[in-house]
C-alpha cells in the first residue's frame, strides 16, 4: 500500500486544516483524491515548466509544500501549494499540460512514466484550480 495524497482547496489554510483533521475530509469544494502524486517530487518542476522560472525560485516560495500541522506528528500531514502554481494550472491547456508531464518524465523522479498519466493528473488539478479561482487556495493531504 502506499502513500495516499488528497489535493483540495480551501479559503485559507485555516479552514484547510479544520478540513483536513475532520476524519472523512469532506471537502465542500471538490478533492482530487489521487494516490502515489507526491508534490515534493513532482510539482516543484511543474511549476517551474509552467511559469519559467528555476525550481530553486518555486522551492524558495513560503508556500511551497510548507507544512501546515504540528512537525511531530507522524502523520498525516497536511501541505500548501504556491499560488503560482495554481494560476498557471488553471490557465494551461491541454498541450501545455501535456508538454510539461513530457518534461517531468525526463526528470530523475519521473524517469520511465508515462507522460499521459501525469497529464491527465494535471488536467484533474487544473480543473481543482480553475475551480479554486482567486478566492481559494490549494493544498495536499498525505497518509500512509
Amino acid at each position: 500500500m502506499g502513500n495516499i495524497y488528497d489535493y483540495y482547496a480551501a479559503t485559507d489554510d485555516t479552514q484547510a486544516l479544520a478540513l483536513f483533521e475532520d476524519d472523512s475530509m469532506v471537502d465542500p469544494f471538490g478533492t482530487l483524491g489521487l494516490k502515489g502524486v507526491d508534490p515534493y517530487l513532482i510539482l516543484g518542476t511543474v511549476e517551474a515548466h509552467l511559469t519559467g522560472v528555476s525550481e530553486e525560485q518555486v522551492e524558495a516560495d513560503p508556500r511551497f509544500c510548507e507544512l501546515l500541522n504540528d512537525p511531530e506528528q507522524d502523520g498525516p500531514w497536511l501541505v500548501s501549494l504556491t499560488d503560482t502554481l495554481r494560476d498557471a494550472l488553471a490557465a494551461a491547456t491541454s498541450e501545455r499540460l501535456l508538454e510539461t508531464a513530457t518534461a517531468w518524465t525526463h526528470t530523475e523522479d519521473g524517469g520511465g512514466e508515462d507522460p499521459r498519466l501525469m497529464a491527465d493528473f494535471l488536467e484533474r488539478l487544473g480543473e481543482l484550480a480553475r475551480d479554486a479561482g482567486l478566492r481559494r487556495r490549494l493544498y495536499c493531504g498525505m497518509s500512509l
